[in-house]
């Protein structure tokens, strides 16, 4: 078994982590951030979301961080864009990769996002082309490739009807994401085998939510096929809007705890990184929803 000898983490807190709290997150506060995740190391963060300001209020400041982040050589800042609409106000902030979504559930995409899966994808080809004719990098979020709130179990041929049609877009890479966090390793790895024939596996990212504490399990199922990007969210924020009782995506503390202790590099200072998942669920007044983190944490008290 050969497992990758470095890991590309793709911080998604600040867009994925904080789209679902209530209370409103003020555009400082994300920056700080933001700031605080490329300090740790992270050089890849998932920033923002372009989509009205009526379905997500929390990201209607969306401009206004971006164009407030300090931006770093070599750190690539992502945005999701629902539409041409959000592209084209995206497009205003300079982002260096958009991100666009489809369900490999078409329950889950009528539910979401009121369309088939073939007629979300058939609207994204033009955000695709847009970005990509402007210099962008174009990421898909496959959501539900594994399950669904809806359907239940999600069949792997699901999986590879939507990543052909995220191809033929010309999107560039994929996350294969566990969005309800019910998957465990060989149905993960089934996922990911799914979209092999259309994108190799330097171009899929594992995506996985730890709702019945599957995530790390899933992870090291993936890196055993060679996978060595994942998204993961700070202090663990997040969940998801649509699925009931999805808890939030696997916390990067326990993800760079576990690849460190793997021998496994990830150019992220996990000390920092604690310290900025402290900072944001000190903002929110809770703890931070990783173990490692509130180990860390409670070790420095003693």
């Amino acid at each position: 078994m050969t497992l990758p000898s470095r890991v590309q983490l793709i911080d998604v807190g600040p867009r994925d982590g904080l789209q679902n709290e209530k209370q409103p997150v003020p555009a400082a506060v994300k920056i700080e951030l933001v700031h605080r995740l490329q300090a740790a190391g992270l050089t890849e963060i998932e920033v923002t979301s372009f989509v009205s300001p009526k379905w997500v209020p929390q990201m209607a400041d969306n401009a206004e961080v971006m164009n407030g982040i300090q931006r770093q050589a070599g750190v690539r800042y992502s945005v999701l864009t629902p539409n041409a609409q959000g592209f084209e106000a995206a497009l205003k902030t300079r982002p260096d990769e958009i991100v666009v979504f489809g369900a490999a559930s078409e329950a889950f995409s009528h539910k979401n996002i009121n369309c088939s899966i073939a007629e979300s994808i058939e609207r994204f080809a033009p955000v695709v082309q847009a970005a990509l004719a402007a210099g962008i990098a174009v990421r898909g979020a496959m959501s539900c490739t594994v399950a669904c709130p809806y359907e239940g179990d999600v069949a792997p041929e699901r999986v590879a009807y939507l990543a052909g049609l995220m191809k033929q877009i010309g999107v560039q890479r994929v996350d294969v994401a566990d969005t309800i966090g019910a998957g465990t390793p060989l149905k993960v790895q089934k996922a990911i085998e799914a979209t092999l024939p259309y994108f190799d596996v330097d171009h899929i990212c594992g995506h996985f939510h730890d709702t019945y504490g599957q995530a790390l399990a899933n992870t090291l199922a993936a890196l055993q096929m060679g996978v060595w990007n994942f998204q993961s969210s700070v202090a663990g924020l997040g969940g998801c809007p649509y699925a009931k009782g999805a808890t939030g995506n696997v916390s990067t503390e326990d993800v760079v705890y576990m690849l460190h202790g793997m021998g496994i590099d990830t150019g992220i200072d996990l000390d920092k990184l604690v310290d900025a998942g402290a900072f944001i669920s000190g903002f929110l007044g809770r703890p931070p929803n990783s173990n490692v983190a509130k180990a860390i944490l409670n070790k420095r008290l003693g």
